[in-house]
């Protein structure tokens, strides 16, 4: 396993060790804020979006924005090199190694916007969609930006400080969303993103530096800066792979099918991330810094594992199964029968949801454990093997085939690949089976009684209404059995 000790921090004492009851404590109590967060953000986001998609914008706008926020995320996932996960993951008091970390941030962000800056007309030709550009450069302010926050937000994460966390990412929220609306509805079309996603950064930034005061500040140290890249690097590169292989598709429906197209495609994706967002990102600014606590005793991360897994599972696959099942009269009544295109690929991409929330969560276990060279390798394999597959899904089936060619890759070859690295950290097959089989039980009962709720009562809004409380209750009846393995003892660590 690969050292994370800062290189010249004072050890932390057995003594200030958390004990196991006390991080389950803080874990849970993290884990709870996070997920109100979570919610409570994308539910306003999901909001925010209807009124955008009914009243102000079209597809072509969404495709535009589309582009932008893919380039934006591919470089999200490597604009700090990877060094911020050290302000969650090394020992020793942060504020000393911090300086540096902020440095090295700013650095490679700033490098890589003058960079976007500069190739923006020609890498938004490349994905099918000049109009982008302006767009792109604006948006892409939020990568400096983004990676001044990494510092206090790195912090914030360390101390399960999640309930400060919700706060910033409120004000964040309710800037950005106004200033979208605000300049949407004046006709700015897409660049109203871009701008809105600025001042929301910008209030974030704010908000961490009152959150953790004294943690902006630059400093350098060569032997910090050595590690932090050896740390980083290898973490960097499989952060910019796991972006790659959810935003290839859209690089693909782009310079393939064309904006209106990608349009489709973008909403479709968006509502097959919804409990990927809600769930998976809750579960995500916590699980880290807990499998690291757990790293040293394979006993415990496998136990953590397993019950994070069950947990994320059950509550993603029953969200998963209605809209994949429900997906025609959900994007109807939700955004107009303008947009039932994206209906034909959302079913595909509900189980690709489901697909990564699992796959999110080993790859965080992975790097808490060390290995960040078979994440590299896993990362790298599913790139590769996703690119053909969708260009040809692309040219035969359109947003569909895409979206099948997704499934094909993450199930056919990522997943068993996933389970053979997890083995390699002691998580035996048989705790992911324990923690899968209950709730894909279910799911699959769900699934045909919304079949057979389908045919007898139709697609219509009370149908609709009458379909879902059916497939749900009868969910949760098929899903009782595991309640005692989800809850667990309050004597035992979990994630």
């Amino acid at each position: 396993m690969d050292s994370v000790r800062a290189p010249d921090s004072e050890t932390a004492e057995p003594g200030e060790r958390p004990t196991a009851p006390s991080l389950g404590r803080k874990v849970r109590s993290a884990a709870r804020w996070s997920l109100i967060n979570t919610v409570v953000m994308r539910l306003g986001n999901f909001a925010t979006g209807i009124i955008l998609a009914r009243f102000a914008l079209g597809p072509a706008e969404w495709g535009v924005y589309g582009i932008a926020q893919t380039v934006l995320l591919v470089l999200l996932s490597a604009n700090e090199l990877g060094v911020s996960l050290a302000m969650v993951r090394w020992e020793g008091d942060p504020r000393r190694f911090a300086p540096t970390v902020l440095t090295l941030s700013t650095l490679s962000s700033g490098l890589l916007y003058v960079a976007l800056f500069v190739s923006a007309p020609a890498v938004a030709r490349a994905l099918g969609s000049p109009g982008a550009t302006g767009v792109l450069r604006v948006m892409c302010v939020c990568l400096v930006i983004d990676a001044v926050a990494h510092v206090p937000a790195g912090v914030l994460t360390r101390e399960f400080a999640q309930g400060r966390r919700m706060v910033i990412d409120a004000a964040n929220f309710v800037l950005s969303t106004a200033v979208t609306l605000v300049l949407a509805f004046a006709g700015w079309g897409a660049m109203s993103f871009a701008v809105g996603a600025v001042a929301g950064n910008v209030a974030a930034l704010a908000g961490f530096a009152l959150a953790v005061p004294g943690m902006l500040r630059f400093g350098w140290d060569p032997r910090q800066a050595r590690a932090l890249l050896k740390f980083g690097l290898p973490l960097a590169g499989a952060s910019l792979l796991a972006l790659a292989v959810v935003n290839v598709d859209t690089m693909v429906v782009g310079s393939a099918l064309g904006g209106t197209a990608l349009g489709f495609y973008v909403l479709a994706f968006n509502m097959s991330g919804w409990p990927v967002r809600v769930i998976s990102e809750a579960a995500r600014r916590v699980s880290f810094a807990g499998f690291s606590r757990l790293a040293d005793s394979p006993q415990a991360l496998a136990q953590g594992f397993s019950r994070a897994l069950a947990v994320l599972v059950t509550g993603t696959v029953p969200l998963c199964v209605l809209l994949g099942g429900l997906a025609g009269p959900v994007v109807q009544l939700v955004y107009g029968a303008t947009w039932l295109p994206a209906a034909e690929a959302l079913p595909w991409l509900m189980a690709l949801g489901l697909v990564r929330i699992g796959c999110e969560l080993a790859y965080d276990c992975l790097v808490a454990v060390g290995q960040r060279r078979s994440l590299i390798l896993v990362q790298g394999l599913w790139v590769a093997a996703l690119i053909p597959v969708l260009i040809v899904g692309a040219r035969h089936g359109g947003i569909v085939g895409v979206a099948q060619g997704h499934v094909v890759v993450a199930v056919g070859l990522v997943v068993p690949v996933f389970l053979y690295a997890l083995s390699r950290a002691g998580i035996r097959l048989v705790d992911i089976a324990r923690a899968c089989a209950w709730p894909f039980f279910a799911g699959a009962v769900m699934a045909l009684v919304i079949v057979a709720a389908k045919w007898l009562l139709g697609d219509g809004a009370l149908a609709l209404c009458v379909v879902g409380v059916a497939a749900l209750a009868a969910y949760v009846v098929c899903v009782l059995p595991s309640r005692r393995f989800l809850l667990g003892s309050r004597t035992e660590v979990s994630v």
